[in-house]
């Protein structure tokens, strides 16, 4: 299985490439940031997501673009999409 079809949760990326090697918390980074403690929280869980809003604040914090954010959920949720999704009774329509 490659990382395509199975890639992390942002909340993890966010975890193990950022928070850990510097050696923040989640309450230390929700403080930077500006938001609730609970929302880095369960964001590093894996129970909630990122949004535009939180993209934009990570993006400035780690000197990414909020792409980067957004594309990492992205990806995350069509993966999950993808195993769920039985799309095979679709007729794909052509143009005439």
């Amino acid at each position: 299985m490659t990382l395509l079809e199975n890639p992390m949760h942002p909340g993890e990326v966010l975890k193990e490439l950022y928070l850990d090697p510097l050696e923040i918390s989640a309450i230390g980074l929700a403080k930077r940031l500006g938001v609730p403690r609970t929302r880095i929280e369960r964001l590093v869980k894996g129970t909630t997501g990122i949004t535009p809003d939180t993209a934009l604040r990570l993006a400035r914090a780690f000197n990414t673009t909020p792409a980067y954010w957004m594309n990492l959920q992205t990806n995350y949720d069509m993966a999950l999409a993808s195993k769920e999704v039985d799309v095979s009774g679709i007729t794909p329509l052509v143009a005439a």
